[in-house]
């Protein structure tokens, strides 16, 4: 979803590997001024976060973005809860997809976008079983080697 001008704050790498990744989506997210100077000087991550309901609302949770040192009194808690901004209709097809068992929103990527707003990427994901660790993992060995190959014989 991240158009060619977006700017990446933060990147959620591991999600793509432990979760099928069924579907994404784009999302505004609810930040105050100490957090949006924060992340513009790339002090944001979403390693650990995750998006869940709280009381009818979509919200981020557990991502950890650092307090603004110039912000002073007027700072903000580097882990609080933060609001995810979509329409009602999408809203509302999230929280129903939630409901059902194993599904999980999963932050993937933090960006500007093109202009200047704070985006997040979200994926509606599945865990994946051991096995289908191993077999992503054989998948990008098979991807890695084919390319050696190819540079080396031509």
């Amino acid at each position: 979803m991240a158009g060619k001008d977006a700017r990446p704050i933060a990147v959620n790498r591991r999600a793509r590997y432990d979760y099928l990744i069924e579907e994404t989506l784009e999302a505004g997210i609810v930040l105050t001024g100490s957090e949006v100077k924060a992340l513009r000087a790339g002090h944001g991550s979403i390693k650990e976060a995750h998006a869940g309901e709280v009381s009818g609302e979509i919200y981020l949770l557990n991502a950890h973005f650092s307090e603004y040192a110039p912000a002073a009194r007027s700072n903000h808690e580097p882990r609080r809860p933060r609001k995810l901004l979509l329409h009602k209709k999408e809203r509302d097809k999230l929280l129903g997809k939630l409901r059902e068992k194993g599904v999980t929103l999963v932050p993937l990527s933090l960006y500007f976008n093109e202009r200047g707003i704070v985006k997040l990427e979200l994926g509606l994901a599945r865990g994946k079983k051991k096995a289908d660790k191993r077999e992503t993992e054989k998948q990008r060995d098979w991807e890695r080697q084919k390319q050696r190959l190819v540079r080396e014989y031509g």
